[in-house]
């Protein structure tokens, strides 16, 4: 019994000084050892090129050399002689290429998408703040228009002082003739 507490005790001692040398788990590996290493790459440099790539597939530039090479390619193929054509009638390499095109270029649109898609959202979302920021603003100045509309009502305007003097020189004109007349 005691042999196999000593054993525990040991293996524990064991466990404790591995952990160290193991990493940690609430931390991500900076390497995998004995994994092949992809090559890196700058996904900023990448999205531009599938941005000017699906550009280009866009437009019918792309579309009239896509038409020009395969009409050379079937022409190619039936027109010379047998000895030089390298795809026959049925076009299985032509097919090939362009499915390989294809599936090359849907990728490449997708990726171009998602970054306009991105490029889409910011500017709402700066659209939307800027907007905000508008309502506020407006908000501010139609409360700052309400305080100068309370703020005129107490104010004598000249129309007031006006009549208010016409009448106090009529009271006056009255006390000279008054004291005049006696």
């Amino acid at each position: 019994m005691r042999a196999r507490e000593g054993s525990q005790r040991a293996s524990r001692a064991e466990g404790s000084g591995s952990s160290s040398a193991r990493s940690r788990l609430d931390q991500p590996r900076t390497g995998r050892p004995g994994l092949i290493t992809l090559p890196s790459y700058d996904p900023e440099a990448f999205g531009k090129l599938s941005e000017r790539i699906a550009r280009f597939l866009g437009t019918g530039r792309f579309i009239v050399w896509m038409t020009v090479v395969i009409i050379a390619w079937v022409v190619w193929n039936t027109m010379l002689p047998p000895q030089t054509r390298f795809d026959e009638y049925p076009f299985i390499f032509l097919t090939l290429v362009l499915s390989l095109q294809a599936s090359y270029a849907a990728p490449l649109i997708l990726l171009a998408q998602n970054r306009q898609d991105d490029r889409d959202r910011v500017n709402m979302e700066q659209d939307r703040a800027r907007s905000d920021r508008n309502i506020a603003d407006t908000e501010y100045l139609t409360r700052e228009v309400a305080a100068l509309r309370q703020g005129l009502g107490e104010v004598a305007t000249r129309d007031f002082i006006r009549s208010e003097l016409q009448a106090l020189l009529k009271e006056l004109d009255g006390q000279r003739e008054s004291s005049e007349a006696l």
